[in-house]
């Protein structure tokens, strides 16, 4: 692989060996795999590869703060602020991803904000604008509750709670996880809401079906033809249909409104410099019912990063992390939160999934080039225009792009059944009622409330405050919004049946996989933390096998 003789943002030398289980001998990385985790690819090569894997995350990087902004009428009192908040969850996940990446468990997964912390962050808008709160006094009430859901993330990482969970999760148990991060996606907005952006203009399906096309036909029949479809199926598809979008707009025929417009106007009346610096809203409050609500949001996407971590050890070919690798993982992203609610972005931070299905589409698992995009960020994010332009791809555009990848995100997570028994009844039983479980109880949670003035999670309390005997417990605020956000996200709903099921009802070892993946796990010794590395280990001395 080619590579550059400097990088502003590795920490460690490029002559480390690879991780995982197979580091002292042969690669470990997947058949499929154009660039490891170690592999630094030519630097222009790897900011075109960097940009891509954001691109895949930037539905879910405007979604989340156009969502938040139109709940706190963002739109009416400060239009002009909208763009400096989606600016500012660019530059957090810029900043977000060069941590986790240098300092933290150091796989290339992409940070930003979580559609598990919205949910509670919404809820939270709904109680302030009751009381008549305006969009700032909202956004620093949000920031607080993540400050300090962040703050609980850290203590459960860098304490070793997950690491302890760890032995008692097996491929049983993860499999389900990582399948359902997939399959829980396939009804979000872009995909399945005919009137999502622009109501009653329909949703475009050849649009759609062009986007997916062109990265299927790229990635999956022409990678053969030409080096540049192998590595950029996900560039060059979006490339493809936004061309043909922009030039549809700027013709006419796509309408001003239209669900499919590119708005090219917005880039050229974008400020050039947009000022996004720590508490530029106001100093976070800290109210302790909002507190506890961002805390269910904070477990759930801490569940969906503990799959993440295990879908990326997979997909690059390395064995499962090690429970020492996970407790830093979750500890940083925890930072990662903190960080996020002293920039105000009034959500938090967590792994992306669709940076997860970027690497099994494209092959590219390169730490590098996360890192190189990461800091194309921070760039954006600053740069109005820039950013812009990234927020005018419609909807279809990023609708095709998630069919492709989280059906790979859910092939991902079936394929760790390789390692159990499948003939043993308990593991189908196990795996397909955490499955079911995973998609029909969220689904369930998304119709409460509806026909009704009160929100779901109000609705849910009330229902849950009438239950004999236990209702004022489950009744109150706490418990409620808990129940309501754990059960809104498939992954942990399936998570807690494989995990209670698969450690209760009775099988042996090998028939749980617990055998196999015990000799795929890699060693505590072959992640070396940060800290480990400022005192000296492998940091400037080649690594000895085992090493980070």
């Amino acid at each position: 692989m080619g590579s550059d003789s400097a990088d502003d943002f590795e920490e460690v030398k490029e002559d480390f060996t690879p991780e995982g289980p197979d580091a002292g001998g042969e690669t470990s990385a997947a058949g499929f795999v154009e660039y490891g985790i170690e592999d630094r690819p030519p630097r222009g090569a790897s900011m075109l590869l960097g940009v891509q894997h954001y691109l895949t995350m930037i539905g879910a990087s405007v979604a989340i703060p156009l969502g938040l902004a139109g709940a706190m009428g963002m739109f009416e009192a400060a239009p002009g602020q909208v763009g400096r908040l989606i600016g500012t969850f660019f530059v957090v996940s810029g900043i977000a991803t060069l941590a986790q990446t240098t300092i933290g468990n150091r796989y290339p997964i992409v940070q930003g904000g979580t559609f598990s912390m919205l949910a509670p962050g919404l809820a939270i808008v709904g109680v302030l604008a009751q009381q008549g709160a305006d969009w700032q006094t909202m956004l620093v009430e949000l920031q607080g509750a993540v400050i300090v859901a962040g703050l609980v993330e850290m203590g459960i990482g860098y304490t070793g709670v997950m690491g302890k969970l760890k032995r008692y999760m097996g491929p049983v148990v993860i499999a389900p996880v990582i399948a359902l991060i997939g399959l829980a996606l396939f009804n979000v907005p872009q995909i399945s809401n005919p009137n999502f952006g622009a109501p009653g203009t329909g949703q475009n399906w050849w649009l759609l079906g062009l986007t997916m096309l062109s990265i299927v036909v790229f990635s999956q029949y022409l990678d053969r033809r030409h080096r540049a479809f192998k590595l950029f199926p996900v560039l060059l598809g979006i490339a493809v249909a936004w061309g043909v979008a922009a030039v549809l707009s700027v013709t006419g025929v796509f309408a001003e409104g239209s669900v499919s417009y590119v708005a090219l106007g917005s880039v050229t009346s974008a400020p050039l410099l947009q000022p996004i610096y720590p508490f530029q809203w106001g100093l976070p409050q800290f109210t302790p019912g909002f507190v506890v609500g961002m805390m269910a949001g904070m477990l759930a996407s801490v569940v969906e990063s503990f799959g993440d971590y295990h879908s990326v050890a997979r997909i690059a070919g390395k064995g499962a992390p090690s429970a020492k690798r996970i407790d830093h993982g979750i500890g940083m992203e925890g930072v990662g939160n903190v960080f996020a609610g002293i920039m105000g972005t009034g959500n938090g931070c967590t792994s992306y999934t669709e940076n997860v299905g970027a690497i099994a589409i494209t092959g590219v698992a390169s730490r590098y080039v996360v890192q190189i995009g990461a800091a194309v960020m921070i760039v954006v994010g600053y740069f109005g225009p820039m950013g812009e332009l990234f927020a005018t791809i419609p909807a279809p555009i990023i609708g095709g792009l998630y069919m492709v990848m989280f059906g790979q995100i859910a092939a991902v997570g079936l394929s760790q059944l390789k390692y159990v028994d499948l003939d043993a009844n308990r593991n189908i039983f196990i795996v397909g009622f955490a499955l079911f479980a995973g998609l029909a109880v969220p689904e369930y949670m998304s119709q409460v409330g509806q026909g009704l003035e009160a929100s779901g999670a109000t609705a849910l309390q009330q229902g849950l405050a009438s239950v004999p005997v236990l209702g004022a417990i489950l009744g109150t605020d706490v418990v409620a919004t808990t129940l309501f956000v754990v059960g809104g996200t498939g992954m942990v709903v399936g998570g807690i049946v494989a995990f209670v099921l698969d450690n209760t009802i009775p099988g042996t070892r090998e028939e749980r996989g617990l055998s196999a993946w015990a000799e795929l796990t890699e060693d505590d010794d072959e992640f070396v933390s940060a800290f480990d590395r400022l005192r000296g280990r492998g940091g400037d001395r080649p690594p000895v096998s085992g090493d980070d």
